[in-house]
């Protein structure tokens, strides 16, 4: 499989998750375990493009396929314009579900279905914030939504910092 666009290549009890696989074996703890059971989006990734919810898919089920987490949104030192936007909107207190929220959240601009804050609120719904920073979380997206012109792409590998 690829992480992150790096070839990994591990040797894995069949009963691993991705989510312990990313954690535990490659040490990319930004990807949170929460619930363990798929119900509370903090370990959102992207899976072939896909945001899936890490803790339910097997690490087997990856092989030959590209996984996406958190760590790939920054690049060169620069952070992502939704990383910025979170700042810039206060989009997060404790953090702790920032990472998944981006992950969706990224994914959801990447579709281009950000038109309006009830799509964004819709498609974020599995995504949960114990904070309660919703409001703030939906303004982050639809800034950068609204940055790139439509509902804009704004996934990994997309325009950063106004360079195309």
């Amino acid at each position: 499989m690829r992480v992150n666009g790096e070839a990994r290549r591990l040797d894995l009890d069949s009963r691993v998750t991705l989510l312990d696989m990313l954690r535990d074996h490659l040490g990319l703890t930004g990807t949170k375990k929460g619930c363990d059971q798929g119900a509370c989006g903090a370990c959102t990734v992207h899976l072939d493009g896909r945001p899936v919810v890490s803790c339910l898919v097997l690490a087997a089920q990856c092989d030959g396929r590209e996984v996406r987490t958190v760590e790939s949104l920054a690049r060169d030192g620069r952070l992502h314009p939704l990383q910025e936007a979170f700042i810039r909107h206060d989009g997060f207190q404790c953090g702790f579900c920032t990472p998944g929220q981006l992950m969706s959240a990224a994914a959801l601009l990447a579709q281009r279905r950000a038109s309006s804050a009830d799509e964004v609120r819709e498609a974020m719904s599995g995504n949960l914030c114990r904070c309660g920073a919703y409001p703030n979380i939906v303004a982050a997206i639809r800034d950068v939504a609204e940055q790139n012109g439509t509902a804009g792409d704004g996934g990994p590998g997309a325009a950063r910092n106004g360079a195309a």
